[in-house]
């Protein structure tokens, strides 16, 4: 699904990653950890084709198409998804109208049928159920005056109606309590523990973990994956710190 070869980048000339070699299969959930500045943010905006991101070197596909080739809206119709460590807020528009304008954008460009106003309502309505989020939540402007958890769940029921091959997650339980942990633990497992998905969730907490078991975890340091193993590696990382695997 997802191949990541040799991969460098650089912002403003200061080079973040260093050689990232990864590879996610379909049915996959791999977690990144790592102390802070290592390049695990850079590596998310980096797959999703943010601007001031440059990739000087190295390779990444998805299902055999090359990512780096693509823009941005194209990289999310080829069925990628990043959710946000820090949510925006979108004045002004609602979250229904986002969603189902994002929704039919990449439908349309797959060559697949716009949803109708009542079929989307009945997609967002399960979702957001699914996540324990009112409804009236979703006619309010995109995550204004929303809570920490609220912005996360809000994610999460937009990961649900676009339903993505792959999902990166950027530290999506930073902020959350434990309920909160809880639900979006859960989310993540009933949207996207496919055989047919892949997810990479970028984290420093096993927290997370104890919801969303992952099948590999990797150690993320000086821009570079410098260990690899299973669940267990997380649960070393929380005994002992990045100190010495990191050094």
């Amino acid at each position: 699904m997802l191949k990541i070869n040799n991969l460098h980048a650089e912002v403003d000339g200061k080079p973040i990653l260093k050689g990232v070699d990864l590879t996610i299969n379909a049915g996959e959930i791999h977690a990144i950890m790592g102390p802070n500045g290592a390049g695990k943010s850079t590596l998310s905006y980096v797959l999703a084709g943010r601007p001031g991101y440059e990739v000087t070197e190295g390779s990444a596909t998805l299902d055999g198409e090359d990512l780096l080739a693509l823009e941005p809206h194209e990289r999310a119709a080829a069925g990628l998804f990043l959710g946000f460590q820090y949510p925006v807020e979108i004045p002004g528009v609602s979250n229904l109208q986002f969603l189902r304008t994002a929704l039919n954008a990449q439908r349309k460009s797959r060559g697949e049928a716009e949803l109708s106003g009542g079929e989307f309502l009945k997609v967002a309505r399960a979702q957001a159920d699914g996540l324990g989020l009112n409804m009236d939540m979703l006619k309010r402007p995109v995550n204004v005056g929303f809570s920490g958890g609220e912005k996360k769940r809000n994610e999460m029921v937009q990961m649900g109606i676009i339903d993505p091959k792959l999902a990166i997650l950027d530290e999506t339980d930073s902020g959350l309590d434990i309920d909160a942990l809880r639900v979006i633990g859960e989310g993540i497992n009933r949207i996207m523990r496919t055989p047919e998905k892949g997810v990479l969730l970028i984290t420093h907490y096993q927290r997370l973990l104890d919801y969303v078991q992952p099948h590999f975890v990797h150690v993320l340091a000086a821009g570079r994956i410098v260990r690899s193993g299973g669940p267990e590696l997380a649960l070393e990382l929380e005994r002992e710190g990045y100190g010495a695997i990191a050094a």
